[in-house]
């Protein structure tokens, strides 16, 4: 007999794959559970959470929801989708069958930008146009060596993030606009790069305060990009996105999915907050 073949990796040529999961909790369901069940059912969702923290180049920010969207939400990230896959089916089915309902989900992978400044960009425009800098001169040099190390941390963080623990998290989908004179992929490329420039400037205002994760989703689900944010305070949340708003780029090709707000909280708390 011939053994069954083993199931492939799936994993992209850059980047990790990305699971926002949102999940409501069935009370009625859950009070028919005896309290010894109920225990069992809270220790093996905390030894799943310590597993898949413990898988190799893997992320999971648990969190409660804010609103009644959801009860709780879970951000995994992962190289391979066959994993994520896997860990999102045992994650539903942690704490038994038809306890978690999954309200909302969204699959999305990290990605770098198109509109990133290329070395020889920063060099032309930046150095010589606006600095006036000799491309011989020690100061250039110093200035391009400083520009290249910047942007590897930066591409490196959007490919390969580590998020940190800060407690407020909001995630919302979004995409742009494919209408008449709106049409986003219709603009020269050149626009485009302007229009997203402008754009980073508003959220570079933020750092320290709010962490911004794009990740890509075109063709993988029904918008093109996922915004997640992570902040010490729900007002640079508020302010960030009201903010850039006013930016071109969304005010004129912005379209917007359900916006979800959480805090991240150890699991002990979160099954007080969430009354298990």
């Amino acid at each position: 007999m011939t053994e069954a073949n083993p199931i492939s990796p799936l994993v992209p040529r850059e980047g990790w794959h990305v699971i926002h999961l949102f999940y409501q909790i069935d009370h009625a369901q859950w009070s028919l559970l005896t309290e010894e069940d109920q225990r069992a059912a809270k220790t093996r969702l905390t030894e799943l959470v310590q597993q898949i923290r413990s898988t190799p180049d893997t992320h999971l920010l648990v969190f409660a929801v804010a609103t009644p969207k959801a009860d709780v939400g879970f951000m995994l990230l992962t190289p391979d989708l066959q994993v994520a896959t896997a860990y999102e089916k045992q994650l539903t089915l942690s704490l038994g069958p038809e306890i978690l309902s999954p309200v909302y989900s969204y699959l999305s992978q990290t990605e770098s930008s198109e509109y990133t400044t290329t070395p020889e960009q920063y060099a032309e425009d930046t150095l010589k146009g606006e600095r006036g800098l000799s491309e011989d001169s020690p100061e250039f040099a110093e200035a391009m060596k400083e520009f290249k190390e910047r942007m590897e941390k930066y591409l490196h963080h959007r490919l390969y993030p580590v998020l940190p623990d800060w407690p407020a998290i909001c995630f919302y989908p979004m995409s742009k606009r494919r209408e008449g004179k709106d049409n986003w992929y219709s603009l020269p490329f050149e626009e485009r790069k302007k229009l997203m420039g402008g754009h980073a400037r508003t959220g570079r205002t933020y750092s320290g305060r709010i962490l911004q994760l794009i990740t890509g989703s075109t063709g993988l689900d029904e918008h093109e990009w996922g915004v997640t944010l992570l902040a010490k305070d729900t007002i640079d949340i508020k302010a960030i996105v009201y903010e850039m708003r006013f930016d071109e780029v969304s005010a004129r090709f912005g379209e917007f999915g359900d916006f979800y707000i959480g805090m991240q909280l150890p699991l002990a708390e979160l099954f007080k907050r969430v009354c298990l």
